[in-house]
């Protein structure tokens, strides 16, 4: 009987994990063979392809290579994020982190904030709501978001800035009420983020593994939350180096609770929990 056709070999596996590891950073351990399998099977029946070894024969063959690497990596991806997640970060953003800077560097230049992961879109609307509000409280400050993730299907779905209600439970009703639109249909259950939101927000897909970001400005914020946990710890310390060089001097990182920078080398101060600032 053909195994290829009954399912994803452990060869084929080995080959799709390496490919990804070599192009995203992102560690498949081997306990992630059956949710990988199940994944490439929403591309098997995109395609029209007949087994698991005939779509590894083509994703590493020239015209694979150039038209589906992008969308193995998109159904690899995990995105899980809500609104306010963490939400203890973004108190800290306006109480200390944006008053520092402020202080030191006055309030004649826009800040950049970066949401790298950004998934779904749920962080860096979070991130202009809360930064909206603060500018409304503090003349002068201007600000925008920089949002990016490997993944061109939760950049497309974040673009449209649409949610369900249920994804909006975390969001104080106030701000709820203020940077959200109804839709029309009376029997939908969807909300867009107000336009002036969008605006604010430029959606980038950026691969971590790029020598070159393609960042221009020096962000004076980064959120960066659990995204690390999906490398290894020479992936974790090459690609926190690389961000820590695009944060401006004075900037503050932001990471995930359950990550760990302990150990590394990195020009960080912590100065909260899952907080740390660039001297």
């Amino acid at each position: 009987m053909n195994t290829r056709n009954e399912g994803l070999t452990n060869s084929d596996f080995d080959r799709v994990r390496a490919l990804v590891y070599r192009e995203s950073g992102i560690n498949l351990s081997s306990d992630k063979k059956t949710m990988v399998e199940i994944r490439i099977k929403r591309r098997l029946r995109s395609l029209g392809i007949s087994s698991f070894g005939r779509y590894c024969d083509y994703v590493f063959a020239p015209e694979g290579r150039e038209n589906e690497l992008v969308n193995l990596i998109d159904v690899i991806t995990t995105n899980k994020t809500d609104f306010f997640r963490e939400a203890g970060h973004f108190d800290y953003l306006v109480s200390k982190a944006l008053p520092d800077l402020a202080a030191r560097k006055g309030s004649t230049r826009k800040s950049l904030v970066w949401s790298a992961g950004c998934s779904t879109g749920e962080e860096p609307y979070t991130l202009a709501f809360v930064l909206s509000e603060y500018a409304q409280e503090c003349a002068g400050f201007r600000f925008s978001v920089l949002a990016t993730d490997i993944c061109t299907a939760v950049l497309a779905k974040a673009a449209t800035g649409i949610f369900k209600s249920e994804s909006l439970k975390a969001v104080p009703q106030g701000l709820r009420l203020k940077y959200f639109m109804r839709s029309r249909d009376p029997q939908s259950d969807l909300f867009r983020v107000v336009p002036e939101m969008r605006a604010v927000i430029e959606f980038r897909r950026l691969n971590f593994m790029d020598a070159d970001f393609g960042i221009v400005d020096a962000p004076e914020i980064i959120f960066c939350r659990n995204v690390i946990i999906y490398f290894d710890r020479p992936t974790q310390v090459r690609l926190l180096e690389k961000l820590t060089r695009q944060l401006a001097p004075g900037g503050y990182f932001f990471a995930g609770h359950s990550e760990s920078l302990q150990g590394m080398d990195l020009p960080l101060v912590a100065v909260a929990p899952a907080i740390y600032r660039k001297p």
